[in-house]
Formats: structure tokens, sequence, C-alpha cells
């Protein structure tokens, strides 16, 4: 039952993302004018609060960074192969680089062009859509909780404390991203639902034990 509501998830989230990226790929107006509204506002008061601008960069650049996420994909991957655990080990690797090839796959093929400013706070390469950032932490959080040992065997307050972790890490970047003026809102929305669409679809295949029948997590 678990599986199948992850399923639906998977797609319905997949759907979304579809209709998301064909308004943005029609230049719907209503939406682009949101997202200008939007970048202009947070542009303004990044513009003249540095103290906070230095901090989202920090955040951004360092703490959430795609490559800091695939580090903790990467340990992640090790423990498990370590442990024998090679089946989730793998499976976690696939997705990480699945959802670097579905951005960079999307970011080609939209080319969306990211906000320009007279007066820049950063910088960013390639195409706008979706957001890398946005898209990488939902994916390796996701994972992560995953990953979480079932109820029962670890306290109540470790499995609170990862998942307040992952949702300020996935929330806080896509924040961190239209803050510093590099990405849209629907950028990073559409890394949002392709990030949770991937993570979704991928566990909900249920996991076979090592000897054992597959079971769910």
């Amino acid at each position: 039952m678990r599986n199948d509501h992850l399923r639906w998830t998977g797609i319905g989230c997949a759907l979304l993302g579809a209709v998301l990226t064909a308004l943005v790929v029609a230049r719907w107006r209503p939406l682009l004018a949101y997202d200008e509204r939007v970048a202009q506002d947070l542009h303004a008061h990044a513009v003249t609060h540095p103290g906070v601008t230095h901090l989202m960069r920090v955040l951004s650049d360092w703490v959430w960074d795609p490559w800091t996420m695939r580090a903790l994909a990467a340990v992640a991957c090790v423990l498990l192969w370590w442990r024998g655990d090679r089946g989730r080990a793998l499976r976690v690797a696939l997705v990480t680089l699945a959802a670097s090839a579905l951005q960079q796959g999307l970011k080609a093929l939209v080319g969306r062009e990211r906000p320009v400013w007279p007066d820049p706070v950063d910088s960013a390469q390639y195409a706008a859509y979706p957001s890398g950032h946005a898209m990488t932490a939902t994916v390796v959080c996701g994972l992560l909780l995953w990953l979480l040992p079932r109820p029962g065997r670890v306290p109540v307050a470790w499995v609170v404390a990862a998942w307040a972790a992952a949702v300020v890490s996935v929330l806080g970047v896509g924040f961190t991203r239209v803050y510093l003026g590099v990405h849209w809102p629907s950028d990073v929305l559409a890394g949002w639902l392709l990030g949770v669409a991937l993570v979704a679809l991928a566990t909900s295949v249920p996991v076979r034990e090592r000897g054992g029948d597959p079971v769910e997590r």
C-alpha cells in the first residue's frame, strides 16, 4: 500500500512537472509575470541587505551546493556497499545520476535564460530551467530519508531531526536561488516536482532484502 502511494505521488509530480515545463516553453504570461514580480522583490532586498545576501551565498554555494549533496549520496553509497547492501547502494547512485542527467537535458532543451540584473549579487552558469540546486537537494534528501531505519530501530527524535533537516534544506536552497537572483521561482518549483517524482518512483519498487523476499520500506 505504501509503495502504491509513492508510485502515484511520483506520477502526479511528474505530470505537474510536465505541465509546468509546457507553460515555461509556451511562455505563459501569468506565470512569467509572477516569476518576474517575485524575483524583482527578492533581488531588491538582496541588494540592500549584503549581510543576508552573504549568508545566502554561503548556504547556496557550500552547504546546499549540488556537489555537497552528491558527496552525501556518495558517502551513503559507500557505507551501504561496505555493509553488503548493494541493491540500495546502486539505487541511490543510479537515481542521483539520473537526476543530474535529467536536469542537464532539460536545461539544454528548454534553454531558459536566467534573470539579468544591472546590479547582480551572484552568478550562475548554464540555462535556468530547472534549478539544479533544488532538484539535487530534493533527490538526495529524499533518498537519505528513504534509507532511514524502520520505526522502532532508532529514536523518534532522530527521525524528526532528519526530516526537519531535509525539509529545511530542500525549501531553503530553493529560496536562496531565487533570492540571489539566479533563478526564477518556477525553475525552483520544477526542480522540486521532478526531484520528488524521481525519488517516489524509484523507491516505490520493493527492496529485496539479502536472501529474502521483497519488502516495503
